[in-house]
């Protein structure tokens, strides 16, 4: 039996490929106030504008490939049974060559339709207004945006339970729910995690390593640790 890695990333793990992290220092995501291109009340207000912000995120995709640290933790399936939840709507772990990735926060190569959920199309040019579903509703970004619900939640949770090893990989652990998962990893597994400016882990009972750096530095030094549990 493969022991078990679940791996949760954030933002910081594409860093290294050019993609910007979620939120600059000044609060605006890409020169967009967040509440302009993330929230339901943006959408509201002015869809052909958040259809533009992610049609250039969906396009900017098209550009950027997979780091060093993406490809260890393909790699790493090798040997272990590797499951990697990740907060980014990118399809970098994809390109890698991880088989076991669950998106939290939705994909920018995926839409679906405004009045259902489940409605959901592979989608990899621009969206624009005027393309429908089937029953002639406007698609939207296949996102989840502040103030909605994270339908993946529950089978992210289900998944930690069962980690033997847990990583975490360039999160600020600032954004909820997916910064309480690593509270839901069984109390005798390891967590390393991985940031150049990890934030402050209280009240946690596993053993605990924070690795101080980028991405793909921090996965070189978990994977050899990782190699002597087989």
């Amino acid at each position: 039996m493969k022991k078990t890695i679940v791996v949760l990333t954030g933002a910081g793990v594409s860093a290294e490929s050019g993609i910007k992290t979620f939120r600059d220092s000044d609060g605006l995501w890409e020169g967009h106030n967040v509440t302009d291109v993330a929230t339901p009340e943006g959408w509201k207000k002015n869809p052909a504008l958040v259809l533009d912000f992610y049609n250039k995120r969906r396009q900017e995709l098209k550009t950027v490939k997979p780091n060093e640290a993406h490809l260890i933790l393909a790699e790493l399936e090798n040997d272990f049974d590797v499951h990697i939840i990740t907060q980014n709507v990118d399809n970098l772990h994809e390109k890698a060559g991880s088989s076991n990735v669950l998106h939290l926060h939705g994909e920018l190569t995926k839409v679906r339709s405004v009045t259902s959920k489940n409605h959901i199309l592979d989608w990899f040019e621009d969206l624009n207004l005027g393309h429908f579903d089937d029953h002639g509703n406007q698609l939207r970004p296949h996102i989840v945006w502040f103030g909605e619900d994270v339908p993946a939640i529950e089978k992210a949770i289900s998944i930690v339970e069962k980690a033997n090893v847990l990583i975490i990989i360039g999160t600020s652990l600032q954004v909820y729910p997916a910064a309480s998962l690593m509270n839901f990893a069984p109390q005798n597994s390891p967590i390393y995690y991985i940031d150049p400016n990890p934030a402050t882990v209280y009240d946690l009972p596993n053993p605990l390593k924070v690795i101080e750096t980028i991405a793909s530095k921090g996965m070189k030094t978990v994977q050899k640790e990782l190699m002597k549990l087989l």
